[in-house]
Formats: C-alpha cells, sequence, structure tokens
C-alpha cells in the first residue's frame, strides 16, 4: 500500500465540497486527476469512501473514519514544511569550557529574546571534546580556543581574546614587576591537558621560562580563580574569564616583563566539511559578544 498525501488532500477536499468538479478547481487539478486520486485511494484502501448520490458524493462510515486522521497527517505535513521554509531546526552547539561558560550566555540571551521559539542546545567542555563532536558529526559547529588541523574539519577564525596572568592581592609577585624568572619559581595552577587555553598557555608563556613550578592542574577556570584567590599559586586565563574578579579587587592582574607583553589568541569556530550551515547557524553566529 502506497497511500500519497495528494490522495488524502483530494480525499478531503471531495469530502468539503461533495463535487470532483469543485475539489479540482480549489486544489488547481482537472476533474479527471481528481476522480483518479480518489479511486486510486479507495483501490488500496479496498472499500469506497462516498456514497454516490446522482452528481453529489456524501460521505459515508468508512469515509468518516479516515477524514480524523487524514486531516492530522496533512497538518503535520504542513507544519514540518512550516518549520523547514524558516529554517527552525534545532542548532546543536559544543564549546570549550571559557567560550560556553563567559562568552555564549549573552550572545545566547540575545538571540533567544529575538527568537523566543527556535530550539537550541549547547555542550560544553574542552576544546578536545569539541572537536571529536563535531568529528562525529554530534553537533552541527563547534567553538574552540585554538585552531584544529584535522584534515576533516574547517576551522575558522571567530572572536580575539586576551589572557591574563593574575594574582592574589596579597601575592609577593606584586610587590615589584614581575621578571622571568620570579615568574618561573611562582606556583602555577594551570588547566588541564586537551583544554585550549592550557595549549596557548603552555605555546604563549610558559616557554619563555626558563622552568616553571606547577601547584595543580584543575578542569575548571572557577575552581582556578578560587585556588588563585587562596593564595595557592597564581594562573594564566582569559580577561573575559576573570573581569568581575579584577574590577571589584580580589584578583589582581601581574603585568608581563618583555617579550611577553600582551598575551593575545584566536577563538575558532570549526564544522564538518561535509556539514550544511543552515541560514539559522548563520543567523546565531551573525551575534557578535561583547569584547
Amino acid at each position: 500500500m502506497h497511500i500519497t498525501l495528494r490522495q488524502l488532500e483530494v480525499f478531503c477536499e471531495v469530502l468539503k465540497s461533495s463535487s470532483t468538479t469543485q475539489a479540482s478547481q480549489m486544489l488547481s487539478l482537472s476533474q479527471s486527476a481528481v476522480s483518479a486520486a480518489l479511486a486510486d485511494l479507495e483501490g488500496q484502501l479496498g472499500v469506497q469512501l462516498f456514497d454516490r448520490v446522482g452528481k453529489r458524493l456524501v460521505i459515508n462510515e468508512y469515509g468518516r473514519l479516515l477524514y480524523p486522521r487524514a486531516v492530522a497527517l496533512l497538518e503535520q505535513t504542513s507544519e514540518i514544511e512550516q518549520l523547514f521554509r524558516e529554517d527552525q531546526g534545532a542548532l546543536r552547539l559544543y564549546a570549550s569550557s571559557t567560550i560556553g561558560n563567559y562568552i555564549l550566555p549573552a550572545m545566547l540571551a540575545e538571540y533567544r529574546r529575538e527568537h523566543p521559539n527556535l530550539p537550541l542546545e549547547l555542550s560544553v567542555g574542552n576544546s578536545q571534546d569539541v572537536i571529536n563532536a563535531v568529528v562525529d558529526f554530534r553537533v552541527d559547529i563547534g567553538l574552540i580556543e585554538g585552531p584544529c588541523h584535522m584534515p576533516e574539519l574547517i576551522s575558522q577564525p571567530w572572536l580575539e581574546d586576551v589572557l591574563v596572568v593574575f594574582a592574589a592581592p596579597e601575592s609577593p609577585l606584586l610587590r615589584e614587576p614581575a621578571t622571568l624568572a620570579s615568574l618561573a619559581t611562582a606556583p602555577w595552577i594551570l588547566r588541564e591537558k586537551g583544554s585550549g587555553t592550557r595549549e596557548i598557555v603552555d605555546y604563549l608563556l610558559l616557554s619563555h621560562l626558563p622552568q616553571f613550578q606547577m601547584a595543580m592542574e584543575l578542569g575548571n577556570s572557577e575552581a582556578i580563580k578560587h585556588a588563585v584567590r587562596h593564595g595557592m599559586g597564581i594562573s594564566c586565563l582569559s580577561r573575559r574569564v576573570i573581569a568581575e574578579q579584577l574590577a571589584s579587587g580580589t584578583l589582581v592582574e601581574i603585568p608581563l616583563p618583555a617579550p611577553l607583553t600582551q598575551l593575545k589568541r584566536t577563538l575558532y569556530r570549526i564544522h564538518h566539511r561535509q556539514k550544511h550551515l543552515s541560514t539559522a547557524l548563520e543567523r546565531f553566529l551573525s551575534y557578535t559578544p561583547e569584547a
């Protein structure tokens, strides 16, 4: 059995007008096409759906049984067409922790205010988690804190970010200008391996130190902020992550000596080469987060 939506549409229209002639006019089909579609539907079901009374078609018990189900199917089809006509499919994003926790919330709030009914799914993990999810097509797009060189993925610059070395207000490092030697002997509290922030800190900062003292590795930025605040060491995170603490004075930026100066990095968006970027996704990415 291969019942078509067109056959159900013809059936419903004939029921409303009691005539294949009027139904053909409403559907912009020939009368013969309407009659053929109705005959095919009745043939597949093995019953007559209408009683022929003169030139009129009067629905019978079989037609009444089919009608509500046919209407429900046609309404669901219309909903599907409308959903994709407006490109309202769910967006599936995966962001590294700094981006997901400190950059995307403002973007999501603005996006939700303007598009309150569009479904959106956000997962947060470290950069390697994001890359794996994009490779496996589990998400539409990933946002990470460093470039990705996997050949099956397209990596594009998204935002610029600044990293800050910071300490508790009472840290000895704040009593005099920091040097490479003093930074090397300070206890460092850093993100775990696999984190985009850790990769950039290793490359931009720690590679300039003759040695460095690892106090501990922690899996999220909030834990690092609290550990530094309690005098357990110094760290380096995005300025966006510690902006509130710097403003309140509970954490203090350590000015860096040459040749370190300002630590800048680029945040990237990644997607699979075979992934189509929908209009809804491009619309979301057009929102620019605050610096």
